[in-house]
This record gives C-alpha cells, sequence and structure tokens, in this order.
C-alpha cells in the first residue's frame, strides 16, 4: 500500500536562467545582471539551478541564444526537471513562441518576471490596476502564443493577474479591457492628486533609490512607523507618507517604488501618478547600498530615472546605507598590484571624489542606527531653507 503525503506547502518552481553578453557589455557585468536575475526569480518564488550565458554580438533574432546552446539548455532540462526557463532580457513573441516550442516548458523574460512580483506586491487598488494595466500592454502583442501557454499550465510564477478566461484571441476584448483600465486609472489618479493637494504648503522630502537599499527602514526610522521592510526586491510598492517633526518643522516623508536596470517601459508609464510623489517632492533622500558591489552603477540607474521623471534637478541628500555591511580586501603595505575598488576602505570612500563631489552625503547604517543623528540634523538643514521661504514668519525651530 502506498504511503500518501499531505503538504499545504505549494513546491516552488524549478528555473534556469539564460543571458546573452554582447560586445557592449563585460562578461563580470552580465553575470552581475543575472545574479539581480537570480534574485528577482527568488522573490518570485523560484529556486534558481543553474545560469546559462553565450556570448554573442547580439541576442539571435529568433532564439535570443544559438541552436549549440539551446540543445545544452534543453539536455539540462530533461535531466533535472526545470519546469521554467527565465530569460534576462524582453523576448519579442516570435521569440517567445521559437523557445518555448523547443525548450517545452514554461519561459518568461525579464519584464514577465518584473510584472509578476509587482502583481503579487500590489497592495492598494492604484497599484493592482497599475500592474494590471502594464500586464495587459505587455500581452498585447503576445495573445496568441499566451492563450496556448496558459492552457498548459497551472498557475505559478508568470501567471498571476490577467486569467486564461481574460486572455482570448480577439484583442478587440482586451482592447476594451486595457480602456476600461485606463479609465479606472484616470479616476484614482485624480483622487491621488487631489489627495497630494491637499497637503498644501507642508515640506515633502521623497526616499528615491534602487530596489532593496533599505529605503523603507530609513523611512521606519525617521518617521517611528512600521512601514513594511523586507530583503527582497521591490518589497515596497504602494507609495506610503508619514507625516515626520524634527525640531517642531513638520514635513511629509514618502517611500516610493524602488528602480532597477530594464525597469519595463509599460511599468514606468502605469506607475506615473506613483512617481509623482518624486516629481512634486522639495527634496530628495537618494539611497544607496554602499555594500553592493556595483553601488555606482545603481547611482546611475538611479539618476537616469530621475532625468526621465523630470527631478534631476532637486536638492538631494545621498545616503550611503549599510556601513555595517560594507566589506573590502585590505592590501599588504608590499603588494604592488595597482588599488581597486574593491581595496577601498570605508575611510577612502568618504574621502573620494564620489563623497566630494555628491554634496550633501552621509554614510549611515539604518540598521544598526549608526550616524542616525547627523542624518536628521542634515534633513533639518534642507528642510529649513525651503521652509524658510515659504513660512518667512513662522519660529523655524
Amino acid at each position: 500500500m502506498r504511503e500518501k503525503h499531505h503538504s499545504n506547502q505549494i513546491k516552488p518552481e524549478l528555473a534556469i536562467l539564460v543571458g546573452v553578453i554582447t560586445k557592449t557589455q563585460s562578461a563580470e557585468q552580465e553575470q552581475e545582471y543575472m545574479d539581480e536575475l537570480a534574485f528577482l526569480a527568488e522573490t518570485a518564488g523560484a529556486v534558481t539551478k543553474k545560469t546559462f550565458l553565450q556570448k554573442l554580438d547580439r541576442p539571435d533574432s529568433k532564439t535570443f541564444v544559438g541552436t549549440g546552446k539551446l540543445n545544452e539548455i534543453t539536455s539540462y532540462i530533461k535531466a533535472n526537471d526545470i519546469t521554467l526557463a527565465i530569460f534576462d532580457d524582453e523576448l519579442s513573441p516570435s521569440q517567445l513562441r521559437n523557445v518555448e516550442k523547443i525548450l517545452g516548458i514554461k519561459i518568461l523574460d525579464r519584464t514577465h518576471l518584473i510584472l509578476d512580483i509587482f502583481a503579487k506586491r500590489a497592495r492598494t487598488a492604484q497599484a493592482q490596476v497599475q500592474v494590471e494595466l502594464a500586464q495587459y500592454q505587455y500581452l498585447m502583442p503576445r495573445l496568441t502564443r499566451m492563450w496556448t501557454h496558459l492552457e498548459k499550465q497551472a498557475g505559478g510564477i508568470g501567471a498571476r493577474g490577467p486569467g486564461e478566461s481574460e486572455i482570448e484571441t480577439d484583442r478587440r476584448v482586451v482592447r476594451d479591457k486595457l480602456s476600461r483600465l485606463k479609465e479606472k486609472l484616470k479616476e484614482i489618479d485624480k483622487q491621488s492628486f487631489n489627495q497630494r493637494k491637499s497637503r498644501g504648503n507642508v515640506v515633502r522630502v521623497a526616499l528615491v533609490g534602487y530596489t532593496n537599499v533599505g529605503k523603507s527602514t530609513i523611512m521606519n526610522m525617521l518617521s517611528k512607523s512600521d512601514v513594511f521592510a523586507e530583503n527582497k526586491l521591490f518589497a515596497t510598492l504602494d507609495t506610503t507618507v508619514r507625516k515626520v517633526v524634527l525640531e517642531n518643522i513638520p514635513f511629509l516623508l514618502s517611500d516610493t517604488v524602488g528602480f532597477i536596470r530594464k525597469l519595463p517601459h509599460n511599468l514606468v508609464e502605469s506607475f506615473k501618478s506613483t512617481l509623482d510623489e518624486v516629481r512634486e517632492a522639495d527634496v530628495l533622500v537618494h539611497v544607496v547600498d554602499i555594500s553592493h558591489k556595483n553601488f555606482e552603477e545603481h547611482i546611475n540607474v538611479v539618476n537616469q530615472m530621475l532625468v526621465e521623471l523630470g527631478a534631476a534637478e532637486k536638492p538631494t541628500l545621498l545616503v550611503f546605507n549599510k556601513i555595517d555591511a560594507y566589506s573590502y580586501v585590505q592590501k599588504d603595505d608590499d603588494d604592488l598590484t595597482p588599488i581597486t575598488k574593491e581595496n577601498f576602505s570605508l575611510d577612502d570612500l568618504k574621502n573620494s571624489w564620489m563623497a566630494k563631489e555628491n554634496s550633501p552625503c552621509i554614510f549611515i547604517s539604518a540598521l544598526q542606527k549608526e550616524n542616525v543623528a547627523e542624518l536628521r540634523k542634515m534633513l533639518l538643514d534642507e528642510i529649513k531653507k525651503i521652509h524658510l521661504v515659504r513660512y518667512p514668519n513662522q519660529p523655524q525651530g
């Protein structure tokens, strides 16, 4: 008699990751992208078993990677019960169709994976409509493939949001759905705009930064509130606004969605109203994870997004967070090899051009409450400047 096993736990999907090293990037850079993709997969609930990388001038227009690499991937899939393949770039509808036919398992690209995580994280009506709109815009050119794709799968990663009953080959149905979602979002956006307007002339500060840099922890620390914070990508999706008072000067502090490389364009478009918190802020607090080996690239990604939002010229306080997790390789005095970024101590970084060019800036640990008093003082100095202009007859703390 066979033994029965009862478990309420959903078995995690076993995934492989696929990326291409092109002429415009190094193998090290692509490996960093793949590490981030693995973190995204983990956030969505998958277990990454192996990463496949191929050097190509550009991704193959039909199958993203070459035939030989696909054969290698197919063999691995069959031998290891893999159920999901995630590609590091957005695949065209024909690439998706061709790759799925060859590999015979569920295929997601980076865009679809990020949309899935957003669908999982969305809590408010506004965020849910924004994500659903972005999902439909992504699915529109892929409808025929998605119909057969969803017939074969039973839920799981990539299947959140619009279900198979709604994804019909009749594009008119989806276009109608898109129109209704846009109208609904306009209505919600109008309410959000009125909410922001009703805040009057109170000074507004927005936390910005790459995803998972500790913005929510800083939000909790400054506002003494309990905003959800977790060591996962996009832990915060819905914008949170809290009233904070420093030395009798009130201001509004908002925690916004984290940025990431290759953030899907449809998602940026859908979340424009959420990002109005950044556009309309008086001061930005740009939080950086100093312990991450590619923190400089993260700074550039965020700065580029701020340029796109028209917020790059705002007064900005650069906060290098997680100094408690920072590590470096100390060189011996007799080591004659050139000094690299990996050999920089925290003091070296504090005295580098980066710290001096990005003034005001501060190095803190939100987790260990290190240099938090200094952060409050620097933030207060920025707020006082604006408060003095806005309320010239009021005492300034």
